[in-house]
């Protein structure tokens, strides 16, 4: 008549639901190892996260793949791991590893990886590039994930064409909408640093649901620990009025099916016994939570006794930053009156050129913080070869003092953003002290820091008190004078090399619609536009 249980739950008319899938997360941009990122999740009912490494994969290569996914064997999360397809992301940057098609090659030999992580190069994509169209050999027949912001008519068919199949980077329902179109499933993304949900939950409908999913892409400690991962995103899709089914189905059943994860995703026979519980269909809040037929967290908290522990590292990940100190100048000789100034935007990953007149003393080009031109230096920390890219940058604000952080995307070099030299130079030499992490400091005192020495971009603390450091650095940089909610994520995004306009790496000021290099002196033959102060 029935099935005899070992063990038999009441649940007193709850609701019982799959558990739930962030279809595209970057773990390190939690400042967490896998164990501690799951502590966050798993009582949230995010069961399964789909995972790409490309961060410490820049730093670490191979053996930086290989730690997250030892680090996330054992673990209640199944974290399903994508090959990192852009490292190094430009030939601009000096990076830790280069991972071709081979080395992917060996990562799905091995059984770490499951598909093709987000092809960040898509002009490589849609003009057939050999490296690029090799890796995607390497990985035909599986998942190829895409990023192809704004891409729209025959070049985005291209890009369908050559076999990838789903894309984060909507920020219109218009582009949405074209390409779900060219057969594309859509991952709608709610980011510390990129805030789509609610721009894109009107392009829900009943007709299309069934390709549309939920990803974090990267959320900080804060945001994780106060709204939570993508049952955050389930919430406020049924609050917008997206039926409560459809909403869990988006998080759940679409992702399992888009990457061929059939042994979960739906409460099934033969299907993984990932369950969620909870009381409210309108607002629902996990009250129990289990992961594969087995209880790991009730009302919130973890199950006690259940062990979440970081495996060691290996020194390819341990020991990152590698910076030759006799060989670190931070001075700038002037040759010439005006610069070309990084102009950071609020909020946005887009900065301007500005042309501006420098300061200059003792035939110094030096920092200017009265009109909020600070001084940036990007410093290799991979190969100790005593590479620094020098600029100035407009907007983080800071009136005193430096910050510092080895979070730097893509490359993850060392970057310090500083009124004075002094200042910077401490902040640096710092970092390299505690093996990488961020930090806050004014002259020579350091005020505050958060150690993250597993590759320079992860703690090996709890989740709860990395946050804690994190808003101690918050805090910190606001009493040294910048306005910005978080200056350290604008910092991590000030060295990447593919997003326009200016940005500067360890090997010189980078103009990115130019795809080249350019002078931090303008000629005066140059120098016939209004100067932007």
């Amino acid at each position: 008549p029935g099935y005899t249980a070992q063990e038999t739950v009441d649940l007193e008319g709850a609701f019982v639901a799959p558990g739930l899938i962030d279809a595209h997360v970057h773990i390190e941009s939690s400042l967490c190892t896998p164990p501690h990122f799951a502590a966050a999740l798993l009582p949230r009912g995010v069961t399964t996260a789909v995972v790409d490494p490309h961060e410490i994969a820049n730093v670490a290569g191979l053996e930086g793949v290989r730690f997250m996914a030892e680090s996330s064997r054992a673990l209640p999360l199944h974290v399903v791991i994508m090959a990192p397809s852009a490292v190094p992301a430009t030939h601009m940057e000096t990076n830790g590893a280069i991972l071709d098609a081979a080395a992917l090659q060996q990562l799905l030999a091995e059984g770490v990886v499951h598909g093709l992580a987000e092809l960040m190069n898509f002009p490589g994509v849609i003009q057939g590039a050999p490296d690029v169209l090799a890796k995607m050999d390497a990985f035909a027949g599986r998942p190829l994930d895409g990023h192809a912001p704004g891409v729209s008519g025959l070049a985005l068919n291209a890009y369908a064409a050559a076999g990838v199949g789903s894309e984060h980077e909507c920020t219109t329902v218009e582009e949405a909408a074209e390409k779900l179109a060219r057969g594309f499933y859509i991952f709608i993304r709610e980011a510390t640093n990129a805030h789509n949900l609610h721009t894109l939950l009107p392009l829900i409908t009943q007709a299309n649901h069934r390709r549309i999913c939920f990803c974090t892409d990267d959320r900080q400690p804060g945001d994780l620990l106060d709204q939570g991962s993508v049952d955050y995103m389930v919430r406020e899709a049924i609050a917008y009025g997206v039926d409560p089914v459809i909403a869990w189905r988006m998080a759940s059943l679409n992702p399992s099916e888009w990457f061929g994860l059939h042994d979960r995703g739906a409460i099934a026979p033969g299907r993984v016994a990932d369950l969620v519980i909870f009381d409210d269909l309108r607002a629902p809040r996990a009250r129990a939570v289990y992961a594969g037929g087995r209880l790991v967290a009730q009302d919130g908290a973890f199950v006690p006794g259940l062990r979440l522990e970081t495996p060691e590292p290996p020194a390819a990940v341990a020991s990152t930053v590698n910076v030759d100190w006799s060989r670190l100048d931070l001075r700038i000789p002037a040759r010439g009156t005006k610069i070309r100034v990084i102009g950071s935007l609020e909020n946005q990953l887009v900065t301007e050129e500005r042309i501006l007149e420098a300061r200059i003393e003792d035939g110094q080009a030096v920092a200017d913080p009265r009109r909020d031109v600070l001084k940036m230096a990007v410093i290799d920390r991979h190969r100790a070869s005593g590479r620094v890219g020098l600029g100035f940058i407009q907007g983080i604000g800071l009136q005193r003092g430096a910050i510092a952080g080895t979070v730097a995307h893509d490359h993850h070099n060392l970057v310090v953003i500083g009124a004075d030299d002094v200042s910077m130079e401490t902040a640096a030499r710092r970092l390299g002290e505690l093996g990488g992490g961020l930090v806050a400091v004014e002259g020579e005192q350091v005020l505050a820091e958060l150690p993250l020495p597993v590759a320079g971009l992860m703690s090996d603390q709890p989740i709860a008190v990395v946050r804690a450091g994190y808003d101690q650095l918050l805090d910190v940089a606001a009493e040294l004078g910048s306005p910005l909610h978080d200056p350290f994520m604008a910092m991590s995004f000030m060295a990447l090399e593919v997003i326009p306009k200016l940005k500067l790496t360890d090997q010189g000021l980078v103009d990115v619609e130019k795809f080249d290099f350019v002078d931090l002196f303008v000629p005066d033959s140059e120098n016939n536009g209004p100067e932007q102060d």
